[in-house]
């Protein structure tokens, strides 16, 4: 009864001590840590990041990329289009290039053997200029048919501007002879001009020889004459 007074202390299981421990000092400081981050993240996104857009703008945003693409194919296909149509442009352009040059030359031999042509035709029998230098007539069913070559002397280029009247002397039907004036034709030239056609004789009338005649404009000179023959 008067032995020792220290109590003995109370013990709840039996294993021993149930002391009480606190939150780990490091776990706290872990999650300090993040929270601060992530605070501070947020700050400098909202404060000196780029605005975060809406639902409506993200969506005009792609309507307008969409429309930007399209357009972007759209011009690429016309570039393609013209790119192609410039080419077979110049493709023509070439051949007509080509072309013209083989008709230039054509023209050059042409005109050298015009040349060498009116240099060698026989002169009008009259030594006229404009003189009549090649004649043909024929005659068939009531139409004259005629071609008639009229040049001018080497040097004198000046244009000859006048009128051509044929008068066919030939026979009637009922045997009577007689001349025809057919119906005149206008004649233009500086070194020399073809003249072709075919003229209206009469009904009944069959020409036999054919005498040309040309005129100056507006005067009543005869500048050539020459009288052919018809062929039937």
């Amino acid at each position: 009864m008067f032995g020792s007074s220290k109590r003995q202390a109370f013990r709840p299981t039996a294993y021993g001590s149930s002391r009480r421990r606190g939150i780990p000092r490091w776990l706290v400081l872990l999650l300090t840590g993040v929270v601060l981050g992530a605070g501070g993240l947020l700050f400098l996104q909202k404060s000196y990041g780029p605005t975060r857009l809406t639902v409506e703008q993200s969506e005009q945003l792609h309507y307008d990329l969409n429309s930007a693409n399209m357009d972007k194919q759209r011009l690429q296909t016309l570039v393609n289009q013209h790119t192609q149509e410039l080419k077979e442009a110049r493709t023509r352009i070439q051949s007509q290039d080509t072309e013209l040059q083989r008709r230039q030359a054509e023209i050059d031999k042409l005109g050298s053997d015009i040349s060498l042509f009116a240099a060698s035709a026989p002169g009008d029998p009259r030594d006229t200029s404009p003189g009549i230098r090649a004649v043909s007539f024929n005659y068939e069913a009531g139409q004259l048919d005629y071609h008639i070559l009229v040049m001018q002397d080497l040097g004198k280029t000046e244009r000859y501007t006048g009128e051509v009247t044929l008068t066919a002397a030939g026979r009637y039907s009922n045997g009577r002879n007689g001349n025809v004036e057919l119906a005149p034709f206008p004649v233009s030239l500086e070194r020399y001009t073809h003249l072709q056609g075919t003229l209206e004789v009469p009904e009944g009338f069959t020409p036999r020889e054919v005498t040309i005649q040309i005129r100056p404009e507006g005067s009543d000179r005869v500048s050539a004459m020459r009288v052919i023959r018809v062929s039937r």
